[in-house]
């Protein structure tokens, strides 16, 4: 049983919104039926997902889902372009997580992150769970793939973390799109919130509730195929599913993205799509006074889509290519 004193800052929020972002492995799906099978109290009571919290109310918690502990898991295969005595850095496949949660406890990068660096363990922030990250600065989605930079000393911990928050990481992404854009460079600068169903971000407009995040990508097409374009991709703020939801708002999902996917291409589906192809394909920071440059070549399935796109071949059986 966990007890949580509800402070000034959490005042007024719904208790599944603060408990979700205090517990980030459960879902806020997963939280609310635990509030509902009584597992949070309230002052001794249970209560409605929907209850707003007040200074002072005393939260007695009890999670079952939630892991005591971080199990070290050597069985996967996580390739590392890179280490020193302050970094790791690994090109992640697609379909792993990065962290264990309600649904995958044992086979993330977190689990091989301590069971081939036992010493990890201890670096983290110290915050609620944080010993399921240890030294997970930045993250990628479940599937997708590329470059992901870990601390192994508290001392690059701290200092990449600083470094993200500051914006002074450059990343990039390539993304297979659906159709093609009408600019071939440009930027796309929306602004970001929570969807109401808590499982996918949506853009931000005068009538959103809850908080509102700027969110800035920069794009350039790399090639343009007949209903297809490959871009690269810069974030230049870090939101949840950012670069998906920004090309998706402009008309052009990525590929294989059923979270963001658009009707409009149901007849140009690629056969080879099994997860989003979006690849983490560059890192570029100065960390203690050391500079460092990663790349990451793109995966056989992303390299197969490729080739889907500029033949043409869809799941309906009909060429894209006029």
């Amino acid at each position: 049983m966990e007890k949580i004193t509800v402070t000034n800052i959490s005042a007024g929020k719904r208790i599944d919104k603060f408990l979700s972002e205090e517990f980030f492995s459960l879902s806020r799906g997963e939280v609310i039926r635990q509030i509902r099978r009584g597992m949070v109290l309230v002052n001794g009571q249970s209560v409605k997902p929907s209850r707003e919290l007040s200074a002072g109310e005393e939260l007695e918690i009890d999670f079952s889902l939630i892991n005591s502990d971080l199990t070290p898991n050597n069985d996967l295969e996580i390739g590392i372009l890179f280490e020193d005595e302050q970094i790791v850095v690994i090109d992640k496949p697609a379909g792993i997580q990065m962290h264990p949660s309600a649904v995958e406890k044992g086979n993330t990068i977190a689990n091989w992150l301590l069971a081939k660096y036992p010493q990890i363990k201890e670096v983290h922030d110290g915050s609620k769970e944080s010993y399921l990250r240890p030294g997970i600065v930045h993250r990628l989605d479940k599937d997708t793939s590329g470059i992901v930079v870990v601390a192994k000393t508290m001392e690059s911990f701290l200092e990449l973390k600083k470094l993200f928050s500051q914006r002074e990481v450059l990343k990039k992404y390539v993304a297979l799109l659906y159709g093609n854009l009408e600019q071939k460079s440009g930027e796309i600068r929306k602004p970001i919130a929570r969807a109401s169903n808590f499982k996918k971000q949506k853009i931000a407009n005068s009538k959103t509730k809850g908080k509102i995040r700027e969110a800035l990508t920069l794009y350039n097409v790399l090639e343009r195929y007949e209903g297809f374009d490959l871009v690269e991709a810069e974030p230049k703020t870090g939101r949840m599913h950012q670069i998906r939801i920004h090309f998706s708002s402009m008309g052009n999902p990525v590929v294989g993205d059923s979270k963001y996917f658009l009707k409009k291409y149901a007849d140009s589906e690629l056969e080879c799509a099994k997860r989003q192809m979006l690849h983490a394909k560059e890192l570029k920071f100065e960390l203690l006074g050391k500079k460092y440059e990663f790349f990451s070549e793109i995966p056989v399935d992303f390299s197969t889509c490729l080739k889907e796109a500029e033949d043409g071949l869809t799941n309906s059986g009909k060429s894209t290519i006029i």
